[in-house]
């Protein structure tokens, strides 16, 4: 055993781990590299049917249910361009009040360490690229994204004054855009990534002459793996203790047009890709500054984008028949 595996053993032995949305996309590969960094974990994922975590009192049977000493707040209503677009209300309320109690009640209850998810959403929308951490509050998000990003960014500021009045160990993390296995292939409420490895495989099969894809193809995104993304918020939570946010992700930009085309030409789908241009195109760029992630607790990806791509489409493949039924 290495030192850095000894040095991540130590910290999870013995703890209860209380993982928000660990039956998600992402907190399912979380709770898969739980597993791996340590035996002697004790991971508890409260699901939705038995614990509401937009009640108080619910949030506080989950805190013990497993005597948490670590949360990991995953947890979140979110969706893509359409879904934001269709429920800003929702997704403002149900993101906010879920990570403000959770943060509450948590602190009152005495967890150790509390790691929240945030999202790049928060950022202004004409942000300089890279996004560096020090412009999240020099202006308004990106319209469509806007009630959702700042329900989250308001969990920073609740963090960074749960920390400085109560010393309560609390970190914030903003993921760039995910994608990998396991993702969610659903075209009303899935991102870029899983939409069109769908609408290709799917289009591929039927023979059809096109795919449709929105916008104009011009803005450009930063994508992360999500077994990197996992690896990088256990990483930050056993390494990371202070009230400044930080970026996990790639450093590397993609025009949507030039994904597109990779996506296809993935899937083996030789035929037409249109653009729907009344659809919205969301923020102009995204790609951050990652630094600080490095810089502070030694951290940066292992998954080339196109090994990632490769993966998710192998995925997708395999399960489709199973996703297609449901």
């Amino acid at each position: 055993m290495t030192d850095w595996h000894r040095e991540t053993a130590a910290y999870w032995d013995g703890k209860s781990v209380m993982v928000t949305g660990g039956s998600g996309f992402l907190g399912s590969h979380l709770v898969d590299e739980l597993d791996r960094r340590s035996d002697n974990v004790d991971v508890f994922v409260p699901r939705s049917d038995e614990y509401d975590l937009r009640e108080r009192s619910d949030i506080r049977r989950a805190l013990q249910a497993c005597d948490s000493d670590v949360v990991l707040h995953l947890a979140a209503t979110v969706g893509g361009i359409g879904a934001n677009h269709e429920n800003p209300g929702k997704f403002f309320y149900e993101n906010a009040v879920m990570g403000i109690e959770l943060l509450e009640q948590a602190r009152r209850y005495g967890v150790e360490k509390f790691t929240t998810l945030g999202t790049i959403c928060s950022y202004p929308k004409h942000t300089p690229v890279p996004f560096s951490e020090e412009d999240l509050y020099q202006g308004y998000p990106e319209e469509t994204n806007a009630p959702y990003g700042i329900a989250k960014k308001a969990l920073l500021t609740q963090s960074r004054a749960y920390r400085n009045q109560y010393g309560f160990n609390s970190i914030y993390l903003m993921p760039v855009n995910l994608y990998g296995p396991q993702d969610d292939f659903d075209l009303e409420s899935s991102h870029v990534i899983p939409a069109i490895v769908r609408k290709s495989v799917e289009a591929r099969i039927r023979g059809d002459d096109s795919i449709t894809a929105w916008g104009t193809g011009d803005p450009t995104r930063e994508f992360l793996c999500v077994s990197d993304a996992a690896d990088g918020i256990l990483t930050a939570t056993e390494r990371y203790d202070s009230t400044n946010p930080v970026n996990p992700g790639s450093g590397r930009e993609i025009s949507i047009r030039e994904l597109v085309e990779r996506i296809v030409e993935l899937t083996g789908f030789d035929s037409e890709i249109e653009w729907d241009t009344s659809k919205p195109d969301g923020q102009p760029r995204r790609r951050l500054d990652t630094s600080r992630a490095e810089d502070r607790f030694d951290w940066a990806t292992t998954t080339s984008f196109e090994e990632g791509l490769r993966q998710t489409v192998e995925w997708y493949e395999n399960h489709r028949e199973t996703i297609v039924d449901s």
